[in-house]
């Protein structure tokens, strides 16, 4: 049986954990919050109050935390436990620039390290359908795919060397298209409000055509019922975005889209929507620089 460790379980580590558990694993879980990971104890996970407690003796060690500085404290904190030859897992999304630091304690440590960062947001994360990037030594993609496996309806492997960022640069241009569809459709709906035209009706006349989308759909959906429960918060769609647009500007390549979605999203987490679902992005339309409200109906 395959131990895991798993440090992280908020959004998307829950999900990733419990189905770690139906797969058959043997799951031990830390997060900085103890009571986020109290359900996937109860669900039969092994819960530890120190990182280092988790990693120790496990086979594949998983981060799933909110950014590299991050995951950079907790393996720290997780090093007493930790051995040479040990796979380590790192799903979080961290960007292309800040994956060195991680590669290097890796290095440190001799850990063996595949960089997997995952497309998806709760949804996917609880039924297992999330798409895992990654990018690794060949001879230890058996080691992993029972973890991978469990989590993701497929892996795609972008070359053997996971500190040089393959995959996180894979990710950053999936994400870049999906805060780009999020800013987009918060954009439209507010401006149809601010018209007085019917969102439903533009809704209906782009039903089935080549300007539809499933993520408009479900986007849409939330901004209309104003219902703001997170799939993926504002908050690490922002931190992402501006992931995206540093890895950009480090290539030489201007991201104008990227940089006003992160600017709408920061917005909206200064307003008090930071923990709240990324379609909350849509409220910045309505909003000022200093976060108050333009319109008096929206506050």
């Amino acid at each position: 049986m395959t131990t895991v460790a798993l440090l992280g379980t908020g959004i998307m580590g829950a999900g990733m954990g419990h189905n770690m558990l139906a797969a058959g694993l043997d799951l031990r879980v830390w997060n900085r919050t103890a009571s986020k990971a109290a359900p996937l104890v109860d669900a039969g996970a092994h819960g530890v109050d120190d990182p280092a407690d988790a990693v120790r003796g496990a086979d594949v060690v998983v981060t799933m935390l909110g950014d590299a500085g991050d995951v950079l404290a907790v393996m720290e904190r997780a090093a007493p436990g930790l051995a040479r030859g040990q796979v380590w897992a790192q799903m979080t999304t961290v960007g292309v620039a800040p994956l060195a630091d991680l590669a290097a304690l890796a290095r440190t440590h001799g850990l063996v390290f595949v960089d997997a960062p995952v497309l998806g947001t709760r949804a996917p994360a609880e039924s297992g359908q999330l798409q895992v990037f990654a990018a690794g030594p060949a001879d230890v993609r058996e080691r992993v795919a029972p973890v991978f496996d469990a989590v993701g309806r497929e892996t795609v492997w972008l070359g053997e060397d996971g500190a040089d960022a393959a995959a996180s640069r894979f990710k950053l241009v999936a994400n870049s298209w999906v805060m780009a569809v999020t800013a987009a459709t918060g954009e439209t709906m507010a401006l149809a409000k601010g018209l007085g035209v019917d969102p439903a009706v533009f809704l209906g006349a782009i039903e089935g055509g080549p300007l539809d989308l499933p993520y408009l759909r479900v986007k849409s959906t939330a901004i209309l019922d104003e219902d703001w429960t997170p799939a993926f918060s504002a908050a690490n769609a922002a931190k992402d975005c501006g992931l995206i647009v540093d890895a950009g500007a480090a290539a030489g390549v201007r991201l104008d889209v990227a940089a006003a979605a992160r600017d709408r999203l920061r917005r909206v987490c200064d307003a008090g929507h930071a923990d709240d679902d990324m379609a909350a992005s849509y409220l910045a339309s309505f909003l000022r620089e200093d976060a108050s409200f333009l319109r008096e109906d929206e506050d």
